[in-house]
């Protein structure tokens, strides 16, 4: 896979180096506690503690609880690379600037490996000692997803930390990634199943924010949805992952890192970070949910290569929001379900971050739009503009690509 360049900006001014699509990972503040906190056959001395008030009721409740995890195992590299068959080329299933993910199987309740078929089907990422990702990012995600468990968050089952290897290894999801479904399959998703991932992905995230203190995820985008076999959303790739505010503290001082076409304006031009930075780049993704287009693409004529800022005036235009609707759908959707996303979007990509809802208030709108009058339905208007008509609004942007953001200053 190509390795597309990825813009630093530092005190020097924007350098390039490259970088693989799938992101980049920073560690947590140096500040972080090391504690002692860690389950049955996991290693203390990789494991942060996190804390969290066991008793506290979550946000979430009555759409969804936390549910309870077994403890992550601590998996051998020899038995890794048998689950792996060796790490074979034709178990790779994706490839991102950690490494490869392989596809392997291992006992159901163990750690041993299992023969191709039977036990427990899993997905393996091993760090490439020469890619851009080190001991540190390999440890951000032991981090958050040994601690944190909630069924649309991706589960971790172990990690592998023996000589210069580091492994991970999580549950296998069927269905890839949102990424693959909306911009790389030639069946395109219908509109119910858009929705529906729509609220799984709102779940884990609001999850995170309802925690104290609350979890920034800071790169939230279609490719960290993962979906299983039943199209329910996970999120996934914590490295970029940050505690957030506490107490009376508004923001936290952060380098500035995600993804562009994604991350929020107010945090690439401050580094101020705060959970509604999170709401925009949930607001970008349902915009590319409900187009079919991806945050940013150059391959677009000029004006469209920033997928928000080409949207902006029709999402408050109930007329012409039909301008919007991924004609893949070929009609099938409600108008009141198109223009409640469309509301919606635009309510998260508000300029203002204090315009922007909670997740909370976004989960209440999403799970409206689960009933059947919402997610289906006949055509919203007879007329369809054509391809050339959604091409002539050309709005000024400025074109960063599909590319990391990577700053200077605190983690």
């Amino acid at each position: 896979m190509g390795a597309p360049t990825q813009e630093r900006y530092d005190e020097a001014g924007p350098s390039c180096l490259s970088s693989f699509t799938c992101g980049l990972f920073t560690w947590p503040s140096s500040s972080a506690k090391v504690g002692s906190h860690s389950a049955p056959g996991a290693n203390a001395d990789v494991l942060r503690k996190i804390e969290i008030n066991a008793n506290e009721p979550t946000i979430l409740s009555p759409l969804e609880d936390e549910r309870l995890f077994s403890p992550a195992r601590k998996f051998q590299f020899n038995d890794l690379k048998s689950a792996t068959r060796n790490f074979r080329p034709d178990s790779i299933i994706g490839e991102g600037g950690f490494g490869h993910v392989f596809k392997g199987w291992i006992e159901e309740h163990g750690t041993a490996p299992a023969k191709p078929g039977t036990g427990l089907v899993v997905a393996v990422k091993i760090l490439n000692p020469n890619g851009l990702q080190g001991h540190k990012e390999w440890l951000a995600e032991v981090d958050y997803l040994g601690e944190l468990h909630h069924s649309n968050l991706v589960n971790l089952i172990g990690y592998c930390s023996e000589g210069e290897h580091r492994l991970l290894v999580y549950e296998f999801m069927e269905k890839g990634s949102l990424e693959q479904h909306l911009f790389r399959r030639a069946t395109p998703l219908p509109w119910t199943t858009r929705m529906k991932i729509a609220l799984g992905a709102a779940k884990g995230l609001a999850f995170l924010h309802g925690r104290d203190p609350p979890i920034i995820f800071r790169d939230f985008k279609t490719s960290n949805i993962l979906l299983d076999d039943d199209y329910n959303a996970k999120l996934s790739d914590f490295g970029l992952a940050r505690d957030g505010p506490q107490g009376d503290r508004s923001h936290v001082s952060t380098r500035v890192m995600g993804t562009y076409g994604y991350a929020a304006p107010e945090y690439v031009m401050t580094g101020h970070l705060t959970s509604r930075s999170d709401i925009y780049s949930f607001g970008v993704v349902l915009l590319e949910i409900l187009t079919g287009r991806r945050s940013m693409d150059k391959s677009r004529p000029s004006g469209q290569h920033n997928l928000v800022e080409w949207a902006r005036p029709f999402l408050g235009d109930k007329k012409k929001v039909i301008w919007l609707v991924d004609p893949n759908l070929n009609g099938i959707y409600s108008a009141k379900g198109i223009q409640k996303v469309s509301s919606l979007a635009a309510r998260c990509l508000a300029r203002d971050p204090r315009g922007r809802p909670s997740m909370q208030q976004v989960l209440d709108v999403l799970a409206l739009l689960q009933s059947p009058t919402d997610i289906a339905g006949p055509a919203i208007s007879s007329y369809a503009p054509s391809k050339d008509a959604r091409s002539q609004v050309k709005n000024p942007c400025i074109v960063q690509g599909q590319q990391h953001i990577v700053g200077n200053g605190n983690v």
